[in-house]
């Protein structure tokens, strides 16, 4: 849904390289969320540990394009870098089902805040963005990135695109590598749907029930 923006951002080449799995998440589920604090959209700052008490889904990306300025065939080149917008829209035309379920989205990236208020309200994003612009997440959990010449709005350091289900403070689960990067939302979505109908049945066989 591009809600008469700019369709080539939106749109996916067919060729695009599919990014393999280097093992650089591997360190991560089970991983606790550190105590740090990160700019939010919402005008805000967000201690990392506070939310992740809660059931929540974080959905990291390298960086949103600008409307008329495309980063060209360097940029589609490189394996999972292509397609922030469409896995950021994908959450945003599925928010109202993850709310269903009792899980908060948020977005992440490496963009300072202010360049991700302008994303958010070209496209009408209804959850916060976070901005890891000095990279105290990034490197306190020693996430994937890559680098890249940037002309603004944050670091040339780049995280790589994942998804995570956040809870207890924890990481539980991760997507990554993420491709196509339209379908992140979906797959993450079916998965929570799926966790609840199990869980249930996993508790009444605990006698939890």
């Amino acid at each position: 849904m591009d809600r008469g923006k700019s369709p080539d951002l939106l749109k996916l080449p067919p060729d695009l390289p599919v990014p393999v799995d280097d093992g650089a998440c591997d360190h991560l589920p089970g991983a606790q969320v550190p105590s740090l604090p990160l700019g939010s959209t919402a005008g805000r700052w967000i201690d990392l540990a506070d939310i992740a008490e809660r059931p929540s889904v974080w959905f990291f990306y390298p960086r949103t394009g600008e409307p008329g300025k495309p980063a060209g065939p360097a940029w589609d080149a490189i394996p999972g870098a292509r397609g922030c917008t469409p896995q950021s829209c994908g959450f945003r035309d599925l928010f109202r089902e993850f709310g269903a379920l009792g899980v908060v989205v948020y977005g992440v990236s490496t963009q300072e805040t202010a360049y991700q208020r302008e994303f958010v309200a070209r496209h009408h994003v209804p959850f916060e963005i976070l901005s890891d612009r000095d990279l105290s997440l990034t490197r306190g959990l020693r996430l994937p990135t890559f680098e890249y010449p940037v002309e603004r709005g944050g670091p040339t350091t780049l995280i790589k695109r994942m998804a995570w289900y956040v809870e207890r403070g924890r990481i539980e689960r991760i997507w990554y590598p993420v491709f196509p990067p339209d379908r992140n939302a979906e797959i993450v979505l079916g998965w929570l749907r799926e966790r609840a109908r199990l869980l249930p049945r996993a508790r009444t066989a605990v006698g939890l029930a």
